[in-house]
């Protein structure tokens, strides 16, 4: 059922054929915007795990609702500032010609999802939300290749213990179907264990993709170190959110229940997840450029493992910035080297 699995060459998610994705930063306001963008719609669904989620058309997602296919997918700070980012790439994607076509209009269809960056040191009294330039401009520079940690959705986003960001990984089953996820790691909880010097992630970890610091080798239950980002925030307004996507040939039901095992992969590099102040949301795309018959189970133990591992890069690709109100995971490391 779980055969051999190795990363694809770029071991992104747009190692899934069909998708390029896009970053923008306001380094002032510390925030971004990240955008997932198909050459054709695809079909889509999401799952939600959290108790605070920030979202925009995911009521469309459902397997019951009748809308086919989307145009692209939006991961914005801003808490919900962040969800008007999904017009500014409406917008472009209009003056595109794309769009879901009823009878003379076109209306192209932008889920959205964000976390909250407001409190994380930048300055957020702007006059004009600055959220739909950033989604036109994350659009504008959708590709194959893009940078991660601290950059995109990611740009200001902080963990329990350090800073968060923009992270991806992808794998290639067996049979030739390939899954890959993009997450941004702004989580209640840390992708560190309370030892300081390894991810929870570990075990998932291919190619020394965020280090290769290995499994933490202290035994048991331990309890948790003291959030640094509640100090330095005073509130535990958070969230993980991502996507995951694949050339498998899936319906809106399938996509469903490939988001909800991706939620495990959460689970696995983020401790505690899932909690009550956290939106952890995970969208789930089908290019649908293979139509060979795919493992679904062996689909859904994938996404997981490159949602973990996403998470995991997120932190480890995380740069100093002056003015963070968190270390960087390396650049603490190196520090106390």
């Amino acid at each position: 059922m779980f055969g051999e699995m190795a990363p694809g060459p770029r071991n992104l998610i747009t190692d899934v054929a069909g998708l390029r994705l896009g970053n923008a930063e306001d380094g002032a306001a510390r925030s971004g915007v990240t955008v997932l963008a198909g050459d054709a719609p695809f079909t889509c669904s999401y799952a939600v795990h959290g108790g605070a989620p920030g979202t925009r058309e995911t009521d469309l997602l459902e397997p019951d609702k009748t809308v086919p296919g989307v145009d692209a997918l939006v991961l914005s700070g801003g808490s919900a500032f962040g969800l008007a980012a999904a017009q500014g790439v409406m917008e472009a994607l209009h003056a595109q010609g794309r769009g879901f076509q009823a009878l003379s209009a076109r209306v192209p269809l932008v889920p959205a999802a964000i976390i909250f960056d407001l409190l994380n040191g930048g300055q957020k009294d702007w006059s004009t939300n600055p959220y739909p330039a950033l989604g036109a401009q994350a659009l504008g520079a959708a590709g194959r290749d893009f940078v991660l940690g601290s950059s995109g959705a990611g740009f200001g986003a902080l963990t329990a213990g350090y800073k968060g960001g923009l992270g991806s990984a992808s794998l290639v089953l067996e049979d030739g179907t390939t899954v890959g996820a993009v997450m941004v790691a702004n989580p209640i909880g840390d992708a560190i264990t309370p030892g300081g010097k390894h991810f929870w992630a570990a075990p998932f970890e291919v190619n020394n993709e965020f280090g290769g610091l290995g499994i933490d080798p202290a035994p048991g239950l331990r309890a948790l170190p003291p959030s640094r980002k509640l100090a330095a925030m005073q509130t535990l307004a958070n969230t993980t959110i991502g996507i995951v996507a694949t050339d498998a040939s899936l319906t809106k039901a399938q996509c469903k229940q490939l988001a909800t095992a991706a939620h495990d992969g959460i689970a696995r590099a983020v401790v505690p997840a899932h909690g009550p102040g956290d939106g952890d949301l995970i969208f789930a795309a089908s290019t649908a450029a293979r139509t060979a018959p795919v493992d679904h189970g062996a689909l859904s133990h994938a996404a997981a493992v490159c949602v973990s591992r996403a998470i995991a890069r997120a932190v480890w690709e995380a740069r100093h910035i002056k003015g963070d109100v968190l270390p960087a995971f390396r650049s603490e490391r190196s520090d106390h080297a």
